[in-house]
């Protein structure tokens, strides 16, 4: 998901890139860009705890992976920008679809905040998916190349459509809704402003439906920091999505385990977590 924010005029970049080279030689369409390729296995991986009971999982080398996505996006960019990268939640989130794809109810996958559309691709392996995001720095452009260059692994097609946090739900997606069985996002609490504009709308979405087993899920990472007013680490952009949770109504929330296997190659580290929301 991409955010319009004031006075942010220094770059990030994600901890990804450090982990792994997922780099290619083959050109973006964007001369800022890169292209690389998130390989993943066909079979799980099993996670190992180590002695203080955190997940501990050797790296793998990529010919170990015979499958590929090959996604364009940008390496590091301002804050209010880093939809246009790959995150560690949308690959947890790519790994739950694998291991539950098969499970999902028949009807369509909606992905919210899709930034560069990775979770989407793999979604759309198992059920026709409406991938989402702003409509802002030719994004959905960028979403849309990605989704042909993986066009031959995908077994449903994958549409892209603009979904604004901070606006009305379209009547395209109004439309659509009671054909969807999963609601799914990554990455997508960064900033408080975001975090209220993304409630309101799982708020508005879950109040438009009547499935009871339709069910939001919400990957992300903690992000810890040493506060001075407090002289001690916390993640406050996360205890701030926590608290916002906490006050939606008529729904149930679940902290998921996130011991499922992994097939893409990167760090499940134990700040990883796994929310689901689901109407009552």
């Amino acid at each position: 998901m991409l955010l319009k924010m004031d006075g942010q005029d220094y770059e990030v970049s994600s901890e990804l890139y450090a982990e792994f080279d997922y780099g290619t030689d083959i050109k973006p369409t964007n001369p800022n860009n890169v292209v690389s390729l998130f390989a993943f296995k066909d079979l799980p991986i099993s996670p190992k705890a180590d002695c203080d009971g955190d997940l501990d999982l050797v790296r793998r080398k990529a010919d170990e992976y015979p499958n590929n996505i090959e996604i364009e996006h940008s390496k590091s960019t301002l804050l209010g920008l880093v939809g246009l990268q790959i995150w560690r939640g949308a690959l947890l989130l790519a790994d739950w679809l694998i291991y539950n794809g098969k499970s999902i109810p028949d009807g369509y996958v909606l992905e919210l905040g899709s930034g560069v559309g990775l979770t989407s691709i793999v979604a759309g392996i198992y059920k026709p998916v409406i991938c989402t995001d702003i409509n802002i720095g030719g994004l959905l452009k960028l979403i849309e190349g990605n989704v042909a260059r993986n066009n031959s692994m995908l077994n449903h097609p994958v549409k892209v459509a603009e979904l604004d946090f901070t606006k009305d739900l379209s009547d395209e997606i109004v439309e659509v809704l009671p054909k969807v069985k999963l609601i799914i996002a990554a990455d997508v609490v960064y900033d408080d402003r975001l975090t209220d504009a993304f409630v309101q709308t799982v708020e508005k979405l879950l109040s438009k439906v009547t499935d009871k087993n339709l069910c939001v899920l919400v990957a992300l990472e903690k992000r810890f920091v040493f506060t001075m007013a407090d002289c001690e680490t916390c993640a406050p952009c996360y205890e701030y999505f926590k608290d916002r949770l906490l006050e939606m109504k008529n729904v149930k929330l679940e902290l998921l385990p996130t011991d499922f296997p992994q097939y893409f190659n990167y760090d499940r580290v134990k700040e990883l977590v796994l929310w689901k929301i689901s109407a009552q």
